[in-house]
């Protein structure tokens, strides 16, 4: 089954908050990178050749119906192609609010994984190539992380047709996600999760849901 709603904003722009918010309107099973680190053995190899342009998303998106968040957002252009009739969502937020979070979780995580346990490693192989192709190699200072980020942003405004994307804040909550995706509003509140803290349970392997 094709995924019908992909995530192209990178991580910490809401992409977890998202993930649920998209399973609680009946579109998931959602991907995320979180599944990535709890099926590491299966994901982590078809994210690899995904990286040598050998991608197989039926594989990678088996089980399925729509994506969010790194790995998935460094490949929107494919996914355009691949997916023409899917409806595409940029989370963002400022520039700086975004370069100060994802320099202090991400960043220095991947910073530091020669520290991680070996088990871990070509995860974040994996990750640290993802991310540095989607334009955060390693190294850069705060400004050029805010330029990135707003490039990245840019260009996928640029590749996906206006009709298909939702440019899009968690901060927002429901009535304009509902509204893009043809979902009524839930009566319960909008999922907000994965704050700094949460960020370390997740690599972690702590539950933060």
């Amino acid at each position: 089954m094709p995924i019908k709603v992909i995530g192209v904003g990178v991580g910490r722009t809401g992409t977890y908050s998202l993930k649920l918010a998209i399973n609680e309107l009946g579109l998931g099973p959602c991907h995320h990178m979180e599944e990535v680190l709890h099926n590491q053995p299966v994901q982590v190899p078809l994210w690899v050749e995904a990286l040598k342009r050998n991608a197989d998303w039926g594989a990678i998106f088996s089980d399925y119906k729509s994506a969010v968040d790194w790995p998935t957002a460094r490949f929107y252009q494919e996914l355009s192609e691949v997916y023409p009739s899917a409806k595409f969502i940029l989370t963002h937020r400022s520039p700086e609010s975004w370069a100060q979070s994802f320099s202090q979780t991400i960043y220095k995580f991947l910073a530091e994984k020669e520290h991680a346990p070996k088990e871990m490693k070509a995860w974040l192989d994996m990750c640290g190539d993802v991310i540095s192709e989607t334009g955060f190699p390693p190294n850069l200072d705060i400004g050029a992380l805010e330029s990135a980020f707003i490039e990245h942003n840019e260009a996928v405004k640029a590749a996906i047709p206006a009709q298909q994307l939702l440019v899009y804040q968690v901060k927002e909550g429901w009535e304009p996600l509902c509204k893009f995706l043809g979902k009524p509003v839930p009566e319960k509140p909008f999922p907000r999760t994965n704050d700094r803290s949460e960020f370390w349970d997740l690599v972690s392997g702590k539950s933060i849901s």
